[in-house]
């Protein structure tokens, strides 16, 4: 005990001391969100090594310790090892609550521990929760450290730790001081505590996995969702109030409302005016309300496919409802993630590579074939920045699965791992040469996979969301030029008319945050807390509903923006060859960088005078010939979509006629839930033979 209390004495002073510093106010076109909640880097360059040999050792040492123990214990006994674990851990929760004066929380803990540890078995089941509905906290002694006036100090990275603080050390040294299971002494509970340190800490992993597979710079991710995930249980963020209120503060429509509602669109090129679109219920007609008359001539969108239960909200919140798009099955499973015994779809789905650039590292792609090896083949086309790890792609590919249909997963031409399979001059961007790439990929793929299992696809359909839909109709259009895929049936779902606006549009929203930057930490903070709770509340509810996201426009633009960013950022730092085991600044230009600086960047020059030259070249109307002749492909959009105007709507339908169907809500992807969308999908893929057996 005495070694522990001088170890985080030393951890102290040296907060106090790094803490000193005054942190300036930035500017820059993005919030440096890890400058914001931790400061300046300091120790960057000693971090970033530590944290490739703390990745290392994971990946190594300590990952098959977990993947072995997941594959003796089922899940569900993992579950009841961990809480009986978290209620162990009450003290250090009381402790920090008292210290931070929360006399409520460190009642109601005490509640839930008695409850827990008599009525829940020691703690392996939690009717404190379910019964008596008493909510457990995360509590920790770094958070009472932070209520105390402890500087944060530096950001540091120890071998074998994960990167803290040195407020947040000394917090974990406090920590482990006040867990019973520190003082264990005989071999035997020594064992215990080994094994509950495992299957504690087994739960990492995904998280690890995710950081690793997902970012270009898994350092730079790391520390930010440290600091992020620090201020938010150190404001009690996490506490479940502020998903609850998220909820009450959506304003509720009148009866008027409910009968008419009426929605802001946002500019039409046609003029500059503003127009509000109108969707009466009980109607299928879109009617638009114009505000000037000299545009009253221009006629009206119907929407094809009308969403009756939809309860709309603002394109930009609508359109993050496709995290709502899933499946309950695809994740299904009495084992842990890791467990070797889990055979859930998505752990059916094979990983492989092939070569595309000689000397470069091979392009890896997912694959999952039906038995039959000669059945129908879909590959899918994620939307930008999406990796082959893409959860919309597995819910896709199980659509397609339960269809007959053998899928290839392929990550998006804008993205870095796709990026370093390619040559050094690679700069994605233009979609007709980003186009015979894909085709080249995908090519290579299917005959990867034909030759190791010798067989012979039938009919191949290419499947596109957002930037993977506009590629699915540019490879359509080289394909209707010259047939080398043998692709049957092409599908895109909310393609950008025109690029150059849709980025434009990007721009705009992930730059909104500078309108209004008074009190952004905590708004940021707040925010993200939502997301985690309401991303655990689908987790937990196996018929997981909802009707309306708890976010506000500008939560919304705050959440879109930081993706958006982050995935042209993961882009950049790898064209720009960046090391991610050195100290570097290139985010210092990364947070000036916004989609239009990017095109000028990589493109203006011999070719292109500026980006507006580039408008033709990167809009679907450079493919009117095939949009208007072609038979083979469909196009979803919906009529509120953000990253597109009216007019660009209207020039799309008048090219594609039928082919183009327009959905009366869901902005940008977020109809992709719906029954509606869901259904039509399912018949547009049924395989000819199935029609044959149901007529």
């Amino acid at each position: 005990m005495k070694k522990i209390f001088i170890i985080t004495a030393i951890l102290l002073c040296l907060t106090g001391a790094a803490g000193a510093d005054e942190l300036i106010k930035q500017q820059a076109k993005y919030p440096d969100y890890g400058y914001m909640y931790l400061g300046p880097d300091k120790f960057e360059k000693l971090n970033r090594k530590m944290f490739a040999f703390n990745l290392g050792l994971n990946k190594y040492a300590v990952r098959p310790v977990h993947i072995l123990w997941s594959s003796i214990m089922p899940e569900y006994g993992i579950e009841r090892i961990h809480s009986a674990y978290k209620n162990i851990e009450y003290p250090k929760r009381l402790v920090s609550s008292l210290l931070q004066k929360d006399f409520k929380t460190s009642g109601q803990e005490t509640v839930r521990f008695l409850t827990n540890t008599t009525l829940g078995l020691g703690g392996m089941f939690d009717p404190a929760k379910r019964f008596f509905h008493i909510e457990p906290t995360t509590e920790d002694m770094e958070q009472a450290l932070t209520k105390c006036k402890c500087c944060s100090g530096p950001f540091i990275v120890l071998p074998g730790l994960a990167g803290a603080t040195t407020r947040g050390m000394a917090g974990r040294v406090l920590d482990m001081s006040l867990n019973p299971t520190t003082y264990v002494g005989t071999p035997v509970l020594a064992m215990v505590k080994a094994g509950l340190t495992v299957n504690r800490t087994s739960y990492m992993q995904p998280l690890i996995k995710m950081i690793e597979s997902t970012y270009a710079d898994p350092y730079e991710i790391a520390r930010k969702m440290y600091g992020l995930d620090s201020y938010i249980k150190s404001e009690n963020f996490d506490r479940k109030h502020v998903l609850e209120n998220g909820f009450k503060n959506l304003e509720e429509p009148t009866e008027q409302e409910n009968a008419e509602l009426v929605e802001l669109r946002g500019l039409d090129t046609c003029g500059d005016e503003l127009i509000l679109t109108r969707i009466d219920s009980g109607e299928k007609k879109v009617e638009d309300n114009l505000v000037e008359s000299n545009t009253a001539n221009v006629p009206a969108l119907e929407a094809d496919m009308v969403l009756p239960d939809y309860n709309p909200q603002c394109p930009v919140v609508d359109s993050m409802r496709t995290a709502l798009f899933d499946l309950p099955d695809v994740d299904s499973s009495i084992w842990n993630e890791l467990s070797i015994w889990n055979r859930c779809f998505s752990k059916k789905i094979k990983t492989s590579s092939v070569s595309v650039t000689p000397d470069k590292e091979e392009y890896k792609f997912r694959y999952i074939l039906q038995k039959d090896k000669n059945s129908p083949l879909a590959i899918i086309y994620p939307s930008i920045g999406e990796g082959i790890q893409s959860h919309h792609s597995v819910i896709m590919a199980k659509l397609f699965y339960d269809a007959g249909y053998s899928v290839v997963i392929q990550g998006s031409h804008f993205q870095w791992e796709y990026v370093k399979s390619m040559p050094d001059d690679y700069r994605p961007g233009i979609p007709a040469k980003d186009a015979e790439f894909l085709k080249n990929v995908t090519a290579k793929i299917v005959e990867k996979l034909q030759t190791k299992y010798d067989c012979q696809f039938g009919e191949k359909t290419i499947i596109g969301t957002s930037l993977g839909a506009m590629m699915t109709l540019f490879v359509a259009n080289s394909e209707y030029k010259e047939d080398t895929l043998g692709v049957t049936k092409y599908i895109s779902i909310c393609p950008p008319i025109e690029l150059t606006y849709a980025l434009e549009q990007v721009d705009k929203n992930g730059e909104e945050w500078y309108k209004n930057p008074n009190d952004l930490k905590n708004r940021v903070a707040q925010t993200a807390s939502k997301v985690v709770q309401l991303s655990n509340m689908k987790d937990e509810q196996k018929d997981f509903k909802i009707g309306t996201l708890p976010f506000t426009e500008e939560e919304g633009k705050l959440i879109t923006g930081f993706v958006m960013h982050q995935k042209l950022s993961d882009l950049i730092f790898t064209l720009e060859k960046a090391p991610k085991t050195q100290a570097t600044g290139i985010y210092d230009v990364l947070n000036n960088m916004n989609y239009h600086d990017y095109m000028e960047k990589y493109f203006i020059g011999q070719e292109y005078r500026n980006v507006q030259a580039l408008s033709y070249d990167t809009s679907l109307l450079s493919l009117a010939p095939y949009l208007k002749n072609g038979s083979n492909y469909k196009i979803y959009h919906s009529i509120d979509d953000y990253l597109v105007n009216r007019k660009q709507l209207k020039n799309l339908k008048a090219l594609s006629g039928a082919k183009t169907v327009l959905l009366s809500n869901g902005a940008h992807l977020g109809f992709m839930y719906t029954p509606e969308f869901i259904g039509d999908l399912k018949k547009e893929i049924v395989l000819n033979e199935k029609v044959s057996m149901m007529e």
